[in-house]
């Protein structure tokens, strides 16, 4: 193990890159500059280029006629570290810790895009040259949504023309287990404002007479579920594509223990929709979830009150072929249709992105597979993934191309939250994987 790719790991970790936050600007250019500095090193040409947010940072090798193109595509802006108190060592002085480097952003992007870009270096120095013609793009807003990175790939679309996309920003079913991604499901989100009085009301004086918000949003989310797990919005599951045969079997044939879910999440028992398995619970089939609730007194000690509003923020797990929109609109239709009377609701959608799909069984998918194989020395599972990475369908509508998705996060990972961390092992395996990656698909021209 090269002890200088994990020093460049450990310095690429210390950038407190948090895109979301405006008092970070300066560490995410700083971030963005050290990366070019590093395309540069490993014996690529570098170029940092401007949007109206935070910049995207391309690396290119010399491009041959006759030769597949793969873009590689990770971001370095990182989740914010809240809530501090509950890190185990500072989330911007990288700990290694047994087989762990625990820091924000270690598994979230920085780890697996920095070990694609070691791997690229690494072949450059023992060949000389690389086998495919490589666009290395990382930008720093993917924890925002990407609001420049579309925009950019059409003003630049001949420039980053290319065959195939690799990203590894998606997990593994476990240790030492290669995981290929051919799936994932997309989002819609939304927050709905419950509003009843024109102000605070003594629920004593009041009480009786009056809606109240707190009680009536409760209502409005207890309806968008049956008793069953299933989601209770008119239309909603309309075009929803059923599960390949071959998917449940493959599926069912990956030896996890059924406990890992809970063991993970600290949950007592396992609920969902019935008639499906966990697996297809998470990766194939669409949710409505509760994201956040409030409204009414939040303080210490009691506050004898009848609120004057209430708020409950949404997110929607969508499959192929559902559409973002459409049922953004079929929630709208169904909370207007019961909200209690005496309060009237607004309903502002959110963020959103589609779902993502692409055959495991295309020539590039399957030098993935064997690109996870010889990294891995197991057959690959082949899986879909619940999370969302939007992006990865606008390539596909902007580009015309597939992505591969190829795990390198372990499950206990504990991305978005405290004590993120990444395994140490699998930063090797991903220089490895990167450089067994363009072997394959360089063998398919």
């Amino acid at each position: 193990m090269n002890k200088k790719h994990l020093d460049d790991l450990i310095t690429y970790l210390k950038f407190p890159s948090v895109s979301t936050d405006s008092r970070y600007k300066a560490d995410v250019r700083e971030c963005a500059e050290w990366l070019k500095t590093k395309i540069i090193d490993v014996g690529l040409k570098a170029s940092i280029h401007e949007t109206s947010g935070h910049p995207i940072v391309i690396g290119r090798n010399i491009h041959k006629e006759g030769l597949p193109t793969v873009m590689i595509y990770g971001h370095y802006d990182v989740q914010p570290a809240d809530p501090i108190d509950l890190w185990n060592s500072p989330p911007f002085e990288p700990l290694i810790e047994g087989d762990k480097i625990f820091a924000r952003g270690s598994t979230d992007n920085k780890g697996q895009n920095l070990a694609h870009l070691l791997g690229l270096g690494e072949a450059i120095n023992e060949d000389g040259e690389l086998p495919v013609n490589i666009i290395f793009l990382v930008e720093g807003e993917e924890e925002i949504g990407s609001p420049n990175l579309e925009p950019f790939l059409k003003e630049n679309k001949d420039e980053l023309e290319c065959d195939v996309i690799a990203v590894s920003d998606t997990g593994m079913i476990g240790p030492g287990i290669g995981t290929f991604t051919y799936g994932l499901r997309g989002v819609a989100c939304m927050e709905v404002k419950v509003i009843g009085p024109s102000r605070d009301l003594h629920s004593g004086v009041f009480g009786g007479s009056v809606a109240n918000p707190c009680s009536a949003i409760s209502k409005l989310i207890s309806s968008l579920h049956k008793l069953d797990g299933s989601v209770n919005v008119e239309g909603f599951y309309d075009k929803v594509k059923d599960i390949e045969d071959w998917e449940k079997q493959a599926w069912s044939n990956i030896q996890v223990d059924p406990n890992e879910t809970l063991l993970l999440t600290g949950s007592t028992e396992l609920f969902g929709e019935s008639g499906f398995t966990d697996f297809e619970r998470r990766w194939s089939r669409p949710t409505a979830e509760v994201n956040g609730i409030g409204g009414g007194y939040q303080g210490e000690g009691s506050k004898t009150v009848i609120p004057s509003e209430s708020f409950v923020k949404l997110s929607f797990r969508l499959v192929p072929d559902q559409d973002p929109d459409e049922i953004l609109n079929l929630v709208k239709a169904h909370l207007d249709k019961v909200t209690p009377d005496g309060v009237r609701i607004e309903c502002e959608f959110g963020h959103s992105g589609k779902s993502y799909l692409m055959d495991p069984k295309s020539d590039y998918g399957l030098a993935a597979q064997k690109a996870l194989k010889e990294t891995f020395n197991c057959d690959p599972a082949l899986i879909r993934e619940g999370g969302s990475i939007p992006i990865v369908q606008t390539f596909k509508d902007v580009l015309n191309v597939d992505t591969l998705l190829l795990g390198l996060a372990l499950p206990d990972c504990q991305i978005h939250s405290p004590n993120e961390n990444y395994s140490i092992d699998n930063f090797y395996d991903g220089i490895r994987l990167n450089r067994n990656l363009i072997k394959q698909i360089g063998g398919l021209n």
